[in-house]
């Protein structure tokens, strides 16, 4: 019991420290000159580095606001698992905690669908994604699958 306890506590943590890191780091979108993410759009003009502020439109607020409510709503879950850890009744399921997570889920999923369709207008089309692109890609499945997994987990003594 203790080692799946800790395996869920990983897995949450892994999926937290992978929602921090793609919405910190400014790796959304890449080339040899440019590169841009939620907070700044940056080009490199003779090893100067030039930085415009994301204000390009409603969209990058969108993602932005995605991006920290899904950080806000998986600290929760895992505030809530270890409350409930503590105070839920003997066959209880971890009802409240899974919800968050899943909730945490649908949000990434949807700040990275977003900045996918409407990246174009913010940056270059000759730009590759980055890995923080990628990292809130694998963040999504890490966080639902945690979210599905509180859901179905039972308190036992």
């Amino acid at each position: 019991m203790l080692l799946l306890l800790l395996g869920i506590i990983f897995l949450h943590v892994a999926a937290l420290v992978l929602l921090f890191v793609s919405t910190i780091v400014s790796v959304w979108t890449t080339s040899e000159t440019h590169t841009s993410d939620l907070w700044n759009n940056c080009t490199t003009y003779n090893e100067e580095v030039h930085c415009n502020p994301a204000s390009a439109g409603e969209w990058i607020q969108s993602v932005q606001a995605l991006m920290i409510l899904s950080i806000i709503f998986s600290c929760l879950s895992l505030i809530l698992f270890f409350c409930q850890l503590f105070t839920l009744q003997k066959g209880g399921r971890f009802f409240l905690t899974g919800t968050f997570q899943i909730f945490a889920s649908l949000f990434v999923m949807s700040a990275a669908i977003i900045y996918t369709v409407m990246s174009s207008a913010w940056v270059p089309p000759m730009n590759s994604f980055g890995y923080s692109y990628i990292l809130a890609w694998v963040a999504f499945p890490l966080a639902l699958i945690s979210g599905l997994i509180y859901v179905i987990l039972r308190k036992r003594e």
